[in-house]
């Protein structure tokens, strides 16, 4: 597994590991815990392709998960590197060994907005502009099904939708306003808590869930399209700061600074047809967002007291 010790990829190691799987991950720094898997410090972008490959060819997968591709504080090349050169420099690796594993590759349901309107639609998408993270996604992603179709990976692409629950980063909204309500927790305070405009919808969906359905996709047969996973609603993100806000109890204003235009406070919403999933993998969401958000609060509680609390 690629990726394992991100947001993402923890929890999907860890119910990996918990379904009795014999897991590997890859990455540039170690976890603080391995929680029952096998690590080997390997950073994709720099390490010689011939390298990559004989430490796939020696391990022989039958199933590689990408979990690369993470965005919080990268912008530019840095961005590209993450979202594209590494799953480049995996397919590369691969192509060159007698391998063809199943190829996991977690993408974003934010690729919909640069998608030929043809496509069939697992998501709907909102008319906002596409951003470098849109666009390198999606490249990311015709990489994979690139290939796929070149017979060198037996690919399952999932298109995610917001994700959320325990672990969150703190650079996202969610991690940002828990940091937050845990400062003023601390200090028996009163938070406050600048944000640019609340106007979005979005589809969110719990890390748990979201790990699920990549265990899913490693059991069902290949998938000709990628294949959207959310919870199916259009949630309104200031309501998901005010449940979180009100699930910690902490007292708290939200001061909102003005959209940078009309359009991007009322054009930012994603929604994902759960259609597909069900039906390519079986899958549907199980956790509420009260449960993921809660879930969320109580993580963070955790980290900040070094796990007494």
């Amino acid at each position: 597994m690629f990726g394992g010790t991100g947001f993402l990829g923890r929890q999907v190691a860890k119910d990996l590991v918990a379904a009795g799987h014999d897991v590997l991950v890859m990455a540039r720094h170690p976890p603080r815990t391995t929680i029952g898997y096998r690590f080997r410090a390997v950073d994709v972008l720099q390490v010689r392709a011939t390298e990559l490959a004989a430490i796939l060819a020696d391990e022989r997968p039958g199933t590689v998960i990408n979990a690369t591709g993470g965005k919080w504080g990268l912008a530019g090349r840095g961005l590209e590197a993450s979202c594209v050169g590494a799953t480049r420099a995996i397919l590369t690796a691969l192509a060159s060994t007698s391998l063809v594993p199943r190829f996991v590759h977690l993408g974003s349901v934010l690729e919909y907005r640069l998608a030929s309107p043809d496509m069939p639609g697992a998501a709907q998408r909102s008319p906002q502009s596409a951003s470098e993270y849109d666009r390198f996604k999606l490249t990311a992603t015709e990489s994979v099904l690139s290939a796929a179709t070149a017979g060198t990976v037996d690919a399952v692409v999932l298109r995610l939708a917001n994700v959320t629950g325990p672990g969150v980063p703190p650079a996202s909204l969610l991690g940002l306003v828990a940091d937050c309500l845990v400062e003023a927790a601390d200090r028996g305070g009163h938070a406050c808590i600048e944000l640019t405009a609340l106007e979005a919808r979005r589809d969110y969906v719990d890390v748990r869930d979201v790990s699920d359905a990549v265990l899913a996709a490693t059991r069902v047969p290949s998938a000709t399209v990628p294949i959207a996973i959310g919870r199916g609603e259009s949630v309104s993100v200031r309501a998901l700061v005010n449940m979180l806000i009100e699930i910690s109890q902490v007292p708290a204003t939200v001061h909102e600074l003005p959209a940078p235009t009309p359009a991007a406070a009322t054009e930012d919403w994603t929604q994902v047809d759960l259609r597909p999933a069900r039906d390519l993998l079986g899958w549907t969401p199980r956790r509420t967002l009260p449960e993921a958000v809660r879930a969320l609060w109580h993580d963070a509680l955790k980290r900040d007291s070094g796990g007494s609390r």
